[in-house]
């Protein structure tokens, strides 16, 4: 049963993904709350500190997705970025070639072509940051190829798309490994669940009514945890089952298909 449910969430949209996540714990909840009122054990009864509590877990909730959605709008930028400077390199590449046949100037496309490739591997995991970074400082090597059939201005040029590739990695590295606050998650987290075990201890009658307010409060809660933990990382590719909230790196697939059909054209 449990497979089939994990089997279901996969073929949901993306955007209902996160709260199918949610429903067992929802019926978790609706046992626990359906079997203390059976056996009479609600002994808390709603009052302005339990309301000023739930208050607080909100303010609380929004100060971490504060602190995500910053990184998160940051990164959405940084694969359109990548893409445009790989490709200003690619395009010198092109020129210098057709101006001069160049052997250096064809063997510096291919090598814009595989680095694209190397970055999205990065990106689902499949190979270091060091290694991105060694694939960055050798594009000197290109460079000092292109060097006497290229302008000086050019050369310029390609040296800053350089720099400006290396900053970008290291930025979207940094995203994807540095989480916002673990102590902010902490104390989210702890507030989360002591309301929601309050509100199974909670005496509102009629008990529908009861049974109503704690699923949907605890529906609410997780879910923003939940959404919370994916947009802290939003570029965790690698992680399909779990991840919901991703940034699109269609500019750089794009990239890698453009220089495809370019490359068949130079060979």
């Amino acid at each position: 049963m449990f497979l089939y449910f994990k089997q279901m969430i996969q073929l949901l949209q993306p955007k209902w993904k996160l709260a199918a996540r949610v429903v067992p714990m929802l019926i978790g909840v609706a046992v626990i709350k359906t079997a203390v009122h059976y056996y009479n054990l609600e002994f808390l009864n709603l009052n302005a500190i339990f309301t000023a509590l739930i208050s607080a877990n909100i303010f609380l909730i929004g100060f971490n997705v504060s602190g995500v959605l910053a990184d998160f709008k940051a990164g959405e930028k940084l694969p359109g970025e990548l893409a445009a400077n790989i490709e200003a390199i690619s395009d010198e590449c092109v020129y210098v070639y057709k101006r001069s046949g160049s052997v250096a100037a064809r063997d510096g496309f291919v090598y814009c072509l595989n680095f694209t490739q190397t970055v999205l591997d990065w990106l689902y995991h499949k190979t270091k940051t060091r290694d991105v970074l060694q694939k960055i400082n050798s594009f000197t090597n290109v460079f000092l190829a292109l060097e006497d059939k290229s302008q000086t201005s050019f050369m310029s040029r390609l040296k800053h798309e350089q720099s400006e590739i290396r900053r970008a990695v290291m930025r979207m590295h940094e995203i994807r490994e540095v989480r916002f606050s673990e102590a902010a998650y902490a104390i989210a987290e702890i507030m989360t669940y002591t309301i929601i075990f309050g509100l199974a201890f909670l005496k509102i009658d009629p008990f529908y009514e009861s049974l109503f307010l704690a699923i949907f409060v605890a529906f609410v809660f997780i879910y923003m945890l939940l959404l919370i933990r994916d947009l802290d990382d939003p570029f965790a590719y690698y992680d399909q089952k779990h991840s919901v909230e991703e940034i699109s790196l269609h500019s750089l697939e794009d990239l890698k298909d453009r220089l495809e059909d370019r490359q068949k054209k130079l060979m």
